[in-house]
């Protein structure tokens, strides 16, 4: 059985091999992958996006354990999320609520038995001590059902949609800025189809606009620092510049607004 791990944890510390050591001890024969643990740290936003935008790669029956987790040792409850083809172990501080939107047959379980949690747990490393012998007990078999009772009134972050203004503007805005500069938006194809963007259309950030729709990056009629729209490999709207970072030629950071203008000339 798969699983993946996401964290804030970096990897300077023993918290990443802990938990694999701890999930390996319930079953030697799972197979882990570190999706990242480079999250910001405590940064849930940050962590829900890189989720959604990673998890539906792996295949059916994938594990997929998220730890961001600044609520450890409180009242914050440890659950498993059950979709058709995956499962979600982690804390339910809305770290899985991207994934809960996108999916639709959804079932929250919040973990109670702790005949499946370490022998010992830590007030602050549910990691190591409830989160990863979960997972680990999941991909032995075990139905979630024997973990806890099913619960709908998980933690959930502002919807990811973006809204629309009464004159027909699209308040959009930035929900992740990646290594390269790039700002993901929270715009898909179901808000902005091709045939809209052929009629015109305009990206306000600010004092910039952008109307230009690249293909990919490398484009042949793109001037050097140029910006542009692109659809991103995670399926959002992305602004980008060539051979420069969108974020700094913008002047933005996470969670700027994005306004949609339509019907241009």
């Amino acid at each position: 059985m798969l699983v993946t791990l996401l964290t804030d944890f970096g990897t300077r510390d023993y918290f990443v091999g802990a938990m694999k050591g701890a999930l390996l001890s319930v079953n030697p024969r799972a197979r882990v992958v570190d999706l990242t643990h480079e999250i910001p740290a405590h940064d849930i936003t940050a962590g829900a996006f890189t989720l959604l935008a990673a998890y539906e790669a792996f295949p059916a029956q994938t594990i997929h354990v998220a730890v961001i987790d600044p609520g450890v040792g409180s009242a914050r409850r440890p659950i498993v999320v059950a979709t058709r083809d995956y499962f979600f172990v982690g804390p339910d501080n809305g770290l899985f609520s991207y994934v809960c939107e996108r999916e639709q047959d959804v079932r929250v379980f919040h973990v109670t038995n702790e005949k499946f949690f370490r022998a010992s747990v830590s007030h602050t490393f549910h990691g190591r001590d409830i989160f990863a012998p979960v997972a680990g007990a999941l991909s032995n078999g075990v139905p979630p059902e024997e973990l806890g009772d099913v619960i709908t009134d998980y933690v959930r972050l502002a919807p990811l949609a973006p809204t629309r203004a009464a004159d027909g503007t699209l308040n959009a805005s930035i929900i992740h800025i990646d290594r390269f500069g790039n700002c993901i938006t929270n715009i898909t194809r179901r808000e902005l189809s091709d045939e809209m963007i052929a009629r015109g259309v305009c990206l306000q950030v600010g004092a910039h606009q952008v109307r230009s729709f690249r293909r990919f990056f490398a484009e042949s009629n793109m001037g050097v620092r140029e910006l542009f729209a692109i659809w991103g490999s995670a399926g959002f709207l992305e602004l980008a510049a060539s051979c420069a970072s969108a974020a700094q030629l913008l002047g933005v950071e996470r969670g700027a607004v994005v306004r949609v203008h339509f019907n241009l000339s």
